[in-house]
């Protein structure tokens, strides 16, 4: 490695210590989630997300779609729909379950997703489609909160058919 490039680097590292300290340090002073854009990217996630000292914090299980149309073969993709309205149809679940507990999706700080490979798309999960029901929830106008998030193709989930899992962490600051 050249000269300059340990000079670039290091200057990166440099200002990437410095937005998290700044971060960090603001969290700390306002007691607020503090949600760290991506750089140079409008893509509807976080970076990462610093949660202050003393928050509950909510770990919600895996939940995959209700099944939307029972006249379909059971345990087949017809009878979830396809990946969109699976998607739509487990972040309404979920936004309901943290509804009971006094949470919204705005206060999701972190998000797993399982995929399962389409075999209408030769086995490779259908990104386009679950990016299509995410974003009806996060990085909108009505709640531009961005969740921390992965999103994975799996082999399989426990209930055949279904072609999303998700999970999240909610928190509510005190």
């Amino acid at each position: 490695m050249t000269v300059k490039r340990w000079i670039q680097a290091g200057l990166v590292g440099a200002f990437w210590v410095l937005v998290f300290g700044v971060l960090e340090a603001q969290t700390a002073a306002t007691g607020k989630v503090q949600r760290i854009p991506l750089p140079n990217s409008d893509f509807p996630i976080s970076l990462g997300v610093w949660v202050p000292a003393g928050s509950d914090t909510l770990y919600l299980s895996g939940s995959i779609p209700p099944v939307a149309h029972p006249e379909a073969p059971k345990g087949s993709i017809q009878s979830y729909g396809d990946l969109e309205a699976q998607t739509t149809a487990v972040l309404q679940q979920i936004q309901k379950s943290l509804e009971t507990q006094k949470l919204s999706l705005a206060d999701v700080v972190m998000m797993h997703a399982y995929l399962v490979g389409d075999p209408g798309k030769d086995g490779k999960m259908d990104f386009a489609g679950f990016m299509a029901g995410y974003t009806r929830f996060f990085a909108a106008k009505e709640q531009p909160n961005k969740p921390a998030r992965n999103a994975m193709q799996v082999a399989g989930l426990a209930a055949p058919g279904a072609l999303v899992e998700i999970e999240v962490i909610a928190v509510r600051p005190h």
